[in-house]
Protein backbone atom coordinates (compact mmCIF):
# COMPACT_ATOMS: atom_id res chain seq x y z
CA UNK A 1 0.00 0.00 0.00
CA UNK A 2 1.44 3.33 -1.13
CA UNK A 3 1.78 6.45 1.26
CA UNK A 4 -1.37 8.15 -0.44
CA UNK A 5 -3.46 5.33 -0.61
CA UNK A 6 -5.97 5.89 2.23
CA UNK A 7 -5.77 2.72 4.78
CA UNK A 8 -8.36 -0.19 4.86
CA UNK A 9 -11.42 -0.27 7.60
CA UNK A 10 -9.70 -3.34 8.59
CA UNK A 11 -5.99 -1.86 8.95
CA UNK A 12 -7.86 1.06 10.54
CA UNK A 13 -9.42 -0.76 12.84
CA UNK A 14 -6.94 -2.69 13.93
CA UNK A 15 -4.40 0.00 14.32
CA UNK A 16 -7.23 1.61 16.45
CA UNK A 17 -7.65 -1.22 18.63
CA UNK A 18 -4.31 -2.21 19.18
CA UNK A 19 -2.92 0.80 20.50
CA UNK A 20 -6.11 1.76 22.96
CA UNK A 21 -5.52 -2.13 23.63
CA UNK A 22 -1.40 -1.25 24.49
CA UNK A 23 -2.76 2.19 26.41
CA UNK A 24 -5.23 -0.28 28.58
CA UNK A 25 -2.25 -2.51 29.14
CA UNK A 26 -0.10 -0.03 29.97
CA UNK A 27 -2.34 1.73 32.28
CA UNK A 28 -3.92 -1.60 33.66
CA UNK A 29 0.26 -2.40 34.51
CA UNK A 30 1.06 1.22 35.63
CA UNK A 31 -2.03 0.88 38.07
CA UNK A 32 -1.09 -2.51 39.38
CA UNK A 33 2.45 -1.58 39.68
CA UNK A 34 1.76 1.04 42.12
CA UNK A 35 -0.75 -0.67 43.76
CA UNK A 36 1.25 -3.57 44.54
CA UNK A 37 4.33 -0.81 45.95
CA UNK A 38 1.52 1.27 47.96
CA UNK A 39 0.55 -2.10 49.46
CA UNK A 40 4.32 -3.36 50.42
CA UNK A 41 4.90 0.30 51.85
CA UNK A 42 2.15 -0.35 53.96
CA UNK A 43 2.80 -3.73 55.05
CA UNK A 44 6.14 -2.37 55.90
CA UNK A 45 4.94 0.18 57.92
CA UNK A 46 2.79 -2.08 59.97
CA UNK A 47 5.91 -4.52 60.26
CA UNK A 48 7.85 -1.57 61.50
CA UNK A 49 5.59 -0.10 63.82
CA UNK A 50 5.19 -3.71 65.23
CA UNK A 51 8.82 -3.93 66.07
CA UNK A 52 8.73 -0.36 67.45
CA UNK A 53 5.87 -1.01 69.87
CA UNK A 54 7.57 -4.48 70.56
CA UNK A 55 10.89 -2.36 71.77
CA UNK A 56 8.98 -0.01 74.06
CA UNK A 57 6.99 -2.93 75.51
CA UNK A 58 10.50 -4.66 76.55
CA UNK A 59 13.20 -1.98 77.00
CA UNK A 60 13.69 -0.09 79.84
CA UNK A 61 15.49 3.33 81.48
CA UNK A 62 18.83 3.05 83.93
CA UNK A 63 18.33 5.68 86.78
CA UNK A 64 20.58 7.61 84.90
CA UNK A 65 18.65 8.09 81.57
CA UNK A 66 19.94 5.56 79.39
CA UNK A 67 18.24 2.99 77.37
CA UNK A 68 18.25 -1.07 77.75
CA UNK A 69 16.89 -2.89 75.13
CA UNK A 70 14.78 -5.58 75.99
CA UNK A 71 16.36 -8.90 77.11
CA UNK A 72 14.98 -11.01 74.73
CA UNK A 73 16.01 -9.95 71.11
CA UNK A 74 12.48 -9.03 69.19
CA UNK A 75 14.55 -9.54 66.21
CA UNK A 76 17.99 -11.47 65.52
CA UNK A 77 19.04 -8.55 62.55
CA UNK A 78 18.95 -6.10 65.56
CA UNK A 79 22.17 -8.22 67.09
CA UNK A 80 23.69 -8.24 63.87
CA UNK A 81 25.63 -5.51 62.35
CA UNK A 82 24.43 -4.16 58.93
CA UNK A 83 21.89 -7.11 58.65
CA UNK A 84 19.33 -4.23 57.28
CA UNK A 85 17.11 -4.05 60.47
CA UNK A 86 17.69 -0.78 62.83
CA UNK A 87 16.63 0.52 65.34
CA UNK A 88 17.67 3.88 67.28
CA UNK A 89 16.10 5.29 70.34
CA UNK A 90 16.72 9.50 70.61
CA UNK A 91 16.36 11.14 74.15
CA UNK A 92 16.65 14.35 75.20
CA UNK A 93 20.54 14.31 75.81
CA UNK A 94 21.97 11.29 73.62
CA UNK A 95 20.58 8.67 71.96
CA UNK A 96 21.08 4.63 71.25
CA UNK A 97 21.58 2.45 68.79
CA UNK A 98 20.88 -1.43 68.16
CA UNK A 99 23.97 -3.16 67.14
CA UNK A 100 22.95 -3.42 63.58
CA UNK A 101 23.34 0.31 63.30
CA UNK A 102 27.10 0.09 63.92
CA UNK A 103 28.65 0.34 60.96
CA UNK A 104 25.98 1.95 58.69
CA UNK A 105 25.72 5.81 57.81
CA UNK A 106 22.12 6.29 58.81
CA UNK A 107 20.49 9.57 58.83
CA UNK A 108 20.11 11.89 61.54
CA UNK A 109 16.27 11.27 63.37
CA UNK A 110 14.48 14.00 65.37
CA UNK A 111 12.65 13.95 68.63
CA UNK A 112 8.60 13.64 67.90
CA UNK A 113 5.92 14.42 70.14
CA UNK A 114 4.29 11.88 71.87
CA UNK A 115 2.51 9.78 70.40
CA UNK A 116 3.12 11.44 67.24
CA UNK A 117 3.74 8.91 64.26
CA UNK A 118 5.75 9.29 61.22
CA UNK A 119 6.61 7.07 58.14
CA UNK A 120 8.99 8.09 55.33
CA UNK A 121 10.95 6.76 52.81
CA UNK A 122 12.69 5.37 51.21
CA UNK A 123 16.02 7.71 52.77
CA UNK A 124 19.42 7.51 51.77
CA UNK A 125 22.05 5.70 53.90
CA UNK A 126 25.52 4.30 53.63
CA UNK A 127 25.72 0.45 53.89
CA UNK A 128 28.55 -1.37 56.37
CA UNK A 129 30.44 -1.98 52.96
CA UNK A 130 30.23 1.59 52.14
CA UNK A 131 28.08 1.05 49.01
CA UNK A 132 24.91 3.39 49.03
CA UNK A 133 21.48 2.20 49.63
CA UNK A 134 17.81 2.83 51.02
CA UNK A 135 15.64 2.31 54.06
CA UNK A 136 12.35 3.38 55.25
CA UNK A 137 12.42 4.86 58.28
CA UNK A 138 8.94 4.52 61.18
CA UNK A 139 9.38 7.12 64.23
CA UNK A 140 7.37 7.02 67.50
CA UNK A 141 7.36 9.97 70.20
CA UNK A 142 6.84 8.58 73.55
CA UNK A 143 7.22 9.38 77.31
CA UNK A 144 8.85 7.72 80.06
CA UNK A 145 7.45 7.87 83.58
CA UNK A 146 9.46 6.37 86.59
CA UNK A 147 6.71 4.98 88.87
CA UNK A 148 4.21 7.43 87.94
CA UNK A 149 5.73 10.39 89.13
CA UNK A 150 5.51 13.04 86.78
CA UNK A 151 8.92 14.93 88.04
CA UNK A 152 10.43 11.52 86.41
CA UNK A 153 8.80 11.64 82.69
CA UNK A 154 11.06 12.47 79.97
CA UNK A 155 10.46 12.25 76.03
CA UNK A 156 12.04 10.19 73.85
CA UNK A 157 11.52 8.73 70.10
CA UNK A 158 12.09 5.39 68.93
CA UNK A 159 12.86 4.68 65.29
CA UNK A 160 13.22 1.28 63.03
CA UNK A 161 14.46 1.36 60.22
CA UNK A 162 14.65 -1.39 57.33
CA UNK A 163 16.46 -1.00 54.35
CA UNK A 164 14.80 -1.93 50.80
CA UNK A 165 16.30 -4.92 49.58
CA UNK A 166 13.33 -7.31 50.41
CA UNK A 167 11.17 -4.98 49.05
CA UNK A 168 12.96 -4.34 46.22
CA UNK A 169 13.62 -8.42 45.45
CA UNK A 170 9.84 -8.49 45.79
CA UNK A 171 8.68 -5.39 43.69
CA UNK A 172 11.27 -6.76 40.75
CA UNK A 173 9.68 -10.61 40.87
CA UNK A 174 6.44 -8.79 40.76
CA UNK A 175 7.48 -6.59 37.51
CA UNK A 176 8.61 -8.84 35.59
CA UNK A 177 5.86 -11.61 36.51
CA UNK A 178 2.75 -8.29 35.49
CA UNK A 179 4.59 -7.68 32.68
CA UNK A 180 5.11 -10.99 31.11
CA UNK A 181 1.72 -11.86 31.75
CA UNK A 182 0.42 -9.00 30.75
CA UNK A 183 2.02 -9.01 27.57
CA UNK A 184 1.11 -12.53 27.04
CA UNK A 185 -2.48 -11.74 27.35
CA UNK A 186 -2.13 -8.67 25.23
CA UNK A 187 -0.80 -10.99 22.68
CA UNK A 188 -3.70 -13.05 22.68
CA UNK A 189 -6.38 -10.41 22.63
CA UNK A 190 -4.53 -9.18 19.76
CA UNK A 191 -4.87 -12.09 17.81
CA UNK A 192 -8.26 -12.68 19.18
CA UNK A 193 -8.91 -9.25 17.93
CA UNK A 194 -7.65 -9.64 14.47
CA UNK A 195 -10.04 -12.93 14.30
CA UNK A 196 -12.96 -10.81 15.61
CA UNK A 197 -12.06 -7.82 12.79
CA UNK A 198 -11.84 -10.02 9.94
CA UNK A 199 -15.02 -12.14 11.24
CA UNK A 200 -17.17 -8.94 11.87
CA UNK A 201 -15.97 -7.35 8.41
CA UNK A 202 -17.14 -10.43 6.59
CA UNK A 203 -19.93 -9.00 5.66
CA UNK A 204 -18.86 -5.96 3.72
CA UNK A 205 -16.33 -8.32 1.67
CA UNK A 206 -19.54 -9.61 0.78
CA UNK A 207 -21.32 -6.54 -0.17
CA UNK A 208 -18.08 -6.04 -2.46
CA UNK A 209 -18.31 -9.30 -4.06
CA UNK A 210 -21.81 -9.52 -5.09
CA UNK A 211 -20.60 -5.89 -6.16
CA UNK A 212 -18.17 -6.91 -8.22
CA UNK A 213 -20.64 -9.36 -9.74
CA UNK A 214 -22.80 -7.21 -10.29
CA UNK A 215 -20.50 -5.09 -12.40
CA UNK A 216 -19.72 -8.57 -14.43
CA UNK A 217 -23.53 -8.66 -15.03
CA UNK A 218 -22.93 -12.25 -13.14
CA UNK A 219 -25.33 -10.77 -10.89
CA UNK A 220 -28.19 -8.66 -11.48
CA UNK A 221 -29.00 -7.03 -8.03
CA UNK A 222 -27.39 -7.36 -4.41
CA UNK A 223 -28.86 -10.05 -2.51
CA UNK A 224 -31.18 -9.03 0.89
CA UNK A 225 -29.33 -10.78 3.29
CA UNK A 226 -27.16 -8.55 4.81
CA UNK A 227 -26.33 -7.09 8.59
CA UNK A 228 -29.32 -4.59 9.51
CA UNK A 229 -26.45 -1.55 9.39
CA UNK A 230 -25.37 -2.74 5.91
CA UNK A 231 -29.28 -3.29 4.35
CA UNK A 232 -29.83 0.81 3.63
CA UNK A 233 -26.30 0.67 1.44
CA UNK A 234 -27.56 -2.67 -0.44
CA UNK A 235 -31.09 -1.39 -0.95
CA UNK A 236 -29.55 1.94 -2.19
CA UNK A 237 -27.32 -0.02 -4.61
CA UNK A 238 -30.21 -1.91 -5.84
CA UNK A 239 -32.74 1.33 -5.76
CA UNK A 240 -29.72 2.43 -8.25
CA UNK A 241 -29.24 -0.40 -10.95
CA UNK A 242 -33.46 -0.77 -10.91
CA UNK A 243 -33.48 3.05 -11.67
CA UNK A 244 -30.42 2.91 -14.28
CA UNK A 245 -32.13 -0.42 -16.28
CA UNK A 246 -35.71 1.82 -15.82
CA UNK A 247 -33.91 5.01 -17.42
CA UNK A 248 -32.44 2.27 -19.74
CA UNK A 249 -36.20 1.28 -20.71
CA UNK A 250 -37.19 4.07 -21.04
CA UNK A 251 -35.49 5.62 -23.41
CA UNK A 252 -36.10 2.28 -25.50
CA UNK A 253 -40.06 2.79 -25.31
CA UNK A 254 -39.11 6.75 -26.18
CA UNK A 255 -37.37 5.44 -28.83
CA UNK A 256 -40.19 2.58 -30.47
CA UNK A 257 -42.78 5.40 -29.22
CA UNK A 258 -41.32 8.05 -31.16
CA UNK A 259 -40.91 5.17 -34.52
CA UNK A 260 -44.29 4.32 -34.31
CA UNK A 261 -45.41 7.73 -34.06
CA UNK A 262 -43.96 9.20 -37.19
CA UNK A 263 -45.24 5.98 -38.94
CA UNK A 264 -48.63 7.64 -39.45
CA UNK A 265 -47.61 11.18 -40.70
CA UNK A 266 -44.93 9.03 -42.60
CA UNK A 267 -47.43 7.21 -44.32
CA UNK A 268 -50.03 10.05 -45.09
CA UNK A 269 -46.93 12.16 -46.48
CA UNK A 270 -45.75 8.70 -48.77
CA UNK A 271 -49.85 8.20 -49.74
CA UNK A 272 -50.58 12.20 -50.61
CA UNK A 273 -46.85 12.27 -52.08
CA UNK A 274 -48.27 9.82 -55.05
CA UNK A 275 -52.07 11.76 -55.73
CA UNK A 276 -53.06 13.83 -58.02
CA UNK A 277 -53.03 17.03 -55.99
CA UNK A 278 -52.36 20.71 -56.36
CA UNK A 279 -49.43 22.00 -55.25
CA UNK A 280 -51.18 23.91 -52.57
CA UNK A 281 -53.03 21.14 -50.96
CA UNK A 282 -49.69 19.16 -50.85
CA UNK A 283 -48.07 21.89 -49.25
CA UNK A 284 -50.99 22.16 -46.69
CA UNK A 285 -50.77 18.29 -46.04
CA UNK A 286 -47.16 18.52 -45.65
CA UNK A 287 -47.17 21.68 -43.02
CA UNK A 288 -49.69 19.63 -41.43
CA UNK A 289 -48.00 16.32 -41.01
CA UNK A 290 -44.52 18.03 -40.32
CA UNK A 291 -46.01 20.21 -37.51
CA UNK A 292 -47.68 16.81 -36.23
CA UNK A 293 -44.56 15.20 -36.45
CA UNK A 294 -42.64 18.10 -34.89
CA UNK A 295 -44.60 17.97 -31.72
CA UNK A 296 -43.98 14.06 -31.62
CA UNK A 297 -40.30 15.22 -31.64
CA UNK A 298 -40.66 17.95 -29.13
CA UNK A 299 -42.74 15.77 -27.15
CA UNK A 300 -40.53 12.17 -26.97
CA UNK A 301 -37.48 13.95 -26.73
CA UNK A 302 -38.59 16.42 -23.52
CA UNK A 303 -39.34 13.27 -21.83
CA UNK A 304 -36.37 10.93 -22.81
CA UNK A 305 -34.07 14.33 -21.30
CA UNK A 306 -36.16 14.18 -18.57
CA UNK A 307 -33.81 12.27 -16.12
CA UNK A 308 -36.71 9.98 -14.37
CA UNK A 309 -36.87 9.43 -10.56
CA UNK A 310 -34.01 11.06 -8.83
CA UNK A 311 -33.35 9.02 -5.64
CA UNK A 312 -31.91 11.59 -2.31
CA UNK A 313 -33.96 14.15 -3.91
CA UNK A 314 -34.84 17.49 -2.27
CA UNK A 315 -38.01 17.73 -1.10
CA UNK A 316 -40.48 20.10 -2.90
CA UNK A 317 -43.39 21.97 -1.81
CA UNK A 318 -46.23 20.93 -3.41
CA UNK A 319 -48.45 24.01 -3.21
CA UNK A 320 -46.53 26.45 -5.40
CA UNK A 321 -46.15 23.98 -8.58
CA UNK A 322 -49.91 23.20 -8.20
CA UNK A 323 -51.08 26.96 -8.06
CA UNK A 324 -48.97 27.87 -11.18
CA UNK A 325 -50.75 25.52 -12.75
CA UNK A 326 -54.24 26.08 -12.01
CA UNK A 327 -53.37 29.61 -12.94
CA UNK A 328 -52.50 28.65 -16.58
CA UNK A 329 -55.63 26.26 -16.80
CA UNK A 330 -57.33 28.69 -15.88
CA UNK A 331 -57.05 31.00 -18.59
CA UNK A 332 -57.31 28.48 -21.36
CA UNK A 333 -60.58 27.04 -19.34
CA UNK A 334 -62.03 30.73 -18.48
CA UNK A 335 -65.49 29.74 -20.58
CA UNK A 336 -66.21 26.90 -18.44
CA UNK A 337 -65.39 28.89 -15.35
CA UNK A 338 -64.01 25.95 -13.38
CA UNK A 339 -62.84 26.37 -9.85
CA UNK A 340 -60.13 24.84 -8.08
CA UNK A 341 -60.00 23.93 -4.69
CA UNK A 342 -56.77 22.87 -2.68
CA UNK A 343 -56.57 20.38 0.13
CA UNK A 344 -52.60 19.91 0.92
CA UNK A 345 -51.97 18.98 4.04
CA UNK A 346 -49.54 21.23 6.33
CA UNK A 347 -45.25 20.48 5.49
CA UNK A 348 -46.26 17.94 2.95
CA UNK A 349 -43.74 17.55 0.56
CA UNK A 350 -42.58 15.49 -3.31
CA UNK A 351 -39.69 13.74 -2.87
CA UNK A 352 -38.70 13.66 -6.45
CA UNK A 353 -37.60 16.25 -9.38
CA UNK A 354 -39.63 19.02 -10.72
CA UNK A 355 -40.04 18.46 -13.67
CA UNK A 356 -42.00 14.85 -12.43
CA UNK A 357 -44.01 16.72 -10.13
CA UNK A 358 -45.10 19.21 -12.74
CA UNK A 359 -45.52 16.28 -15.23
CA UNK A 360 -48.17 14.37 -13.11
CA UNK A 361 -49.82 17.48 -11.43
CA UNK A 362 -50.15 19.01 -14.75
CA UNK A 363 -51.59 16.25 -16.75
CA UNK A 364 -53.93 15.50 -13.83
CA UNK A 365 -55.15 18.98 -13.23
CA UNK A 366 -55.67 19.73 -17.27
CA UNK A 367 -57.46 16.37 -17.41
CA UNK A 368 -59.65 17.44 -14.75
CA UNK A 369 -60.40 21.23 -15.91
CA UNK A 370 -61.43 19.20 -19.41
CA UNK A 371 -63.74 17.22 -17.89
CA UNK A 372 -65.11 18.94 -14.70
CA UNK A 373 -68.59 20.89 -14.79
CA UNK A 374 -67.67 23.49 -13.08
CA UNK A 375 -65.13 22.04 -9.43
CA UNK A 376 -61.58 20.92 -9.30
CA UNK A 377 -60.18 19.51 -6.05
CA UNK A 378 -56.50 19.02 -5.07
CA UNK A 379 -55.52 16.86 -2.40
CA UNK A 380 -52.11 15.98 -0.56
CA UNK A 381 -51.31 14.42 2.29
CA UNK A 382 -49.13 12.30 4.05
CA UNK A 383 -49.04 8.81 2.92
CA UNK A 384 -47.11 5.63 4.58
CA UNK A 385 -44.00 6.06 6.93
CA UNK A 386 -41.59 3.89 7.37
CA UNK A 387 -38.34 3.56 9.71
CA UNK A 388 -35.41 5.74 8.38
CA UNK A 389 -37.00 6.54 5.12
CA UNK A 390 -38.27 9.35 3.45
CA UNK A 391 -42.56 9.77 3.70
CA UNK A 392 -44.77 8.32 1.43
CA UNK A 393 -46.86 10.69 -0.33
CA UNK A 394 -51.14 10.58 -1.33
CA UNK A 395 -51.79 12.90 -4.31
CA UNK A 396 -55.95 12.81 -5.86
CA UNK A 397 -57.44 15.03 -7.94
CA UNK A 398 -61.20 14.99 -8.05
CA UNK A 399 -63.86 16.23 -10.24
CA UNK A 400 -67.27 16.75 -10.92
CA UNK A 401 -67.47 15.50 -14.28
CA UNK A 402 -69.01 12.52 -16.19
CA UNK A 403 -66.35 10.38 -14.05
CA UNK A 404 -64.58 7.17 -16.26
CA UNK A 405 -66.76 4.00 -16.34
CA UNK A 406 -65.25 0.82 -14.60
CA UNK A 407 -64.48 -0.51 -17.41
CA UNK A 408 -62.66 1.83 -19.40
CA UNK A 409 -60.61 2.49 -16.60
CA UNK A 410 -57.54 0.33 -17.71
CA UNK A 411 -58.35 1.63 -21.55
CA UNK A 412 -57.84 5.07 -20.72
CA UNK A 413 -54.65 4.69 -19.12
CA UNK A 414 -52.94 3.33 -22.45
CA UNK A 415 -50.77 5.77 -24.54
CA UNK A 416 -52.61 6.89 -27.62
CA UNK A 417 -55.97 6.62 -26.38
CA UNK A 418 -58.80 9.13 -25.59
CA UNK A 419 -61.60 8.67 -22.90
CA UNK A 420 -63.88 10.25 -25.35
CA UNK A 421 -62.86 10.86 -29.06
CA UNK A 422 -64.54 14.75 -29.48
CA UNK A 423 -62.03 15.96 -26.72
CA UNK A 424 -58.97 17.43 -27.94
CA UNK A 425 -55.63 15.71 -27.34
CA UNK A 426 -53.32 12.79 -28.02
CA UNK A 427 -54.29 10.32 -24.79
CA UNK A 428 -50.98 10.47 -24.00
CA UNK A 429 -51.06 12.47 -20.76
CA UNK A 430 -52.48 9.68 -18.26
CA UNK A 431 -50.03 7.37 -19.35
CA UNK A 432 -47.08 9.63 -18.73
CA UNK A 433 -48.12 9.90 -15.47
CA UNK A 434 -48.41 6.59 -14.79
CA UNK A 435 -44.95 5.85 -16.31
CA UNK A 436 -43.52 8.50 -13.74
CA UNK A 437 -45.77 7.30 -10.88
CA UNK A 438 -43.84 3.80 -11.80
CA UNK A 439 -40.67 5.10 -11.73
CA UNK A 440 -41.15 6.25 -8.05
CA UNK A 441 -42.93 2.38 -7.28
CA UNK A 442 -46.07 4.29 -6.50
CA UNK A 443 -49.79 3.64 -8.10
CA UNK A 444 -52.33 5.02 -10.12
CA UNK A 445 -55.62 4.34 -9.52
CA UNK A 446 -59.23 5.76 -11.13
CA UNK A 447 -62.45 5.32 -9.28
CA UNK A 448 -65.41 7.35 -9.18
CA UNK A 449 -65.30 10.71 -6.39
CA UNK A 450 -67.18 10.78 -3.23
CA UNK A 451 -66.97 14.41 -3.07
CA UNK A 452 -67.60 15.36 -6.27
CA UNK A 453 -69.40 12.68 -8.26
CA UNK A 454 -67.08 12.98 -11.14
CA UNK A 455 -63.26 10.76 -11.48
CA UNK A 456 -61.12 11.09 -8.76
CA UNK A 457 -56.85 10.02 -10.06
CA UNK A 458 -55.12 8.90 -6.93
CA UNK A 459 -51.18 8.72 -7.20
CA UNK A 460 -49.62 7.28 -4.02
CA UNK A 461 -45.87 7.29 -3.38
CA UNK A 462 -44.05 4.81 -1.02
CA UNK A 463 -42.01 5.57 1.53
CA UNK A 464 -38.28 6.62 -0.52
CA UNK A 465 -34.97 5.83 0.66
Amino acid sequence: MSWGQPRSLQARQLLGASLGLIAFLALAGYALDRAFLETAESNMRQRLRSLALAYVAGGEFARNGEFIPPYETVDPRLDRPGSGLYAEVILPNGHWDSASAQGPSLPAGQMLEANQEHFEGPLPITEINGQPGEAYRYGRGLIWSAGGDAKSEFPYTIYILEDTTALSRQVSVFRQALWRYLGGAGFILMLLQAVVLRWSLRPLRRVIDELKKVQRGVASRMSGRHPRELEPLTESINAFIESERENLDRQRNTLADLAHSLKTPLAVLRARAGEDISAAELREEVDIQVRRMSDLVSYQLARAARSGHMLFAAPLEIEPYADQIVRSLEKIYAAKGVLCEFDIEEGVKFYGEPGDLQEVLGNLIENAFKWAHSRVLLTAKRGEIAPNRRPGLLLAVDDDGPGVPEDKIDLVLQRGVRGDERVQGHGIGLATVLDVVRSYRGTLDVSRSKELGGARFEVVLPPGL
